[in-house]
C-alpha cells in the first residue's frame, strides 16, 4: 500500500531551493518533494494562489521564514489541501512599522544596484553568532541571492511588508503541525515560535541548540530528524 505524501517546501526571503538541499535526502522517501517558486508575485495572496495552482491536490507543507508567511496564506486559501504543516523560523505577526521602513530602504537600495551589499548586511542576522565567519554559509547566501535576483527581492519585500496578521487564525489550524526554530535566531526570535506553537492546537515545538535563522544548513541532521518525525506522525 502506498502511503506516500507529496511534500511542498517553501523557501524564505532571498532564498532558493538551495536552502532545503541539506534535508531533502531525508525527506524524499516519504513522498515526492517539490520546492515552491515564490519569487514571481508581490503580494501573499497571489504568491499562494500561484503555488496552489502548481501544487499536488494534497500535500505536507513546510515554510521557512517568509515561506511561513506564505504557508499561513495557503492555509487561509486551501486548508483542506494541507495534510501536515511545518513552520520553520517564522512568525505569525505582521510587519512592525520599523521593519517596514527598513524593507523600504532595502528596496530602494536594491533598485540602485546595492543588492550584494544588502546580502552582506543581512548575513550576520541569518546565522548563529558562532558562524558569522563561516565562508561556506556566506557563499550560500550569495548564491541564493543570485538565484532570486534584485527584482524578485523587491517583489518579495513588498509582499512581506504587506502580509496580514496570522495570529487570529492559528486556532483554525487542525492538521499535525511542527514549529521549528533555533536557540539564537537573530532575525525572528524564537519567542515568536513559542507564541505560534501555543496558539496552534497540538503543535510540536522544537528549538535547535547552536542554531540561528538557517537551520537547514546550520543544523542539517537535527533539522532533518525533526522533519522526518513530523512526516512519520
Amino acid at each position: 500500500m502506498d502511503n506516500t505524501m507529496p511534500i511542498l517546501l517553501v523557501p524564505g526571503l532571498v532564498s532558493s531551493p538551495r536552502i532545503y538541499a541539506p534535508v531533502v535526502p531525508a525527506l524524499w522517501r516519504f513522498g515526492p518533494v517539490t520546492v515552491a517558486n515564490h519569487i514571481r508575485d508581490d503580494n501573499m495572496g497571489a504568491i499562494a494562489r500561484r503555488i496552489l495552482a502548481e501544487a499536488p491536490p494534497r500535500f505536507a507543507l513546510a515554510g521557512h521564514s517568509m515561506g511561513g508567511y506564505i504557508a499561513f496564506e495557503i492555509m487561509r486559501q486551501a486548508p483542506d489541501r494541507v495534510a501536515k504543516l511545518a513552520l520553520i523560523n517564522t512568525q505569525a505577526r505582521p510587519d512592525t512599522p520599523e521593519a517596514t521602513a527598513r524593507r523600504r530602504g532595502q528596496i530602494a537600495r536594491a533598485q540602485a544596484g546595492e543588492f550584494r551589499a544588502i546580502l552582506d548586511e543581512l548575513f550576520p542576522g541569518f546565522v548563529h553568532p558562532s558562524r558569522r565567519g563561516d565562508a561556506s554559509l556566506r557563499q550560500l547566501v550569495y548564491d541564493m541571492g543570485d538565484d532570486v535576483g534584485a527584482e524578485a527581492f523587491v517583489r518579495q519585500q513588498t509582499a512581506v511588508m504587506t502580509r496580514p496578521d496570522s495570529r487570529p487564525t492559528l486556532a483554525w489550524i487542525k492538521c499535525p503541525t511542527l514549529v521549528l526554530t533555533g536557540d539564537e535566531d537573530n532575525t525572528i526570535p524564537n519567542s515568536l515560535s513559542v507564541e505560534m506553537a501555543n496558539g496552534i492546537p497540538g503543535a510540536r515545538l522544537v528549538i535547535l541548540p547552536n542554531c540561528g535563522h538557517l537551520p537547514q544548513p546550520e543544523q542539517p541532521q537535527a533539522t532533518a530528524e525533526a522533519l522526518v518525525e513530523w512526516l512519520r506522525n
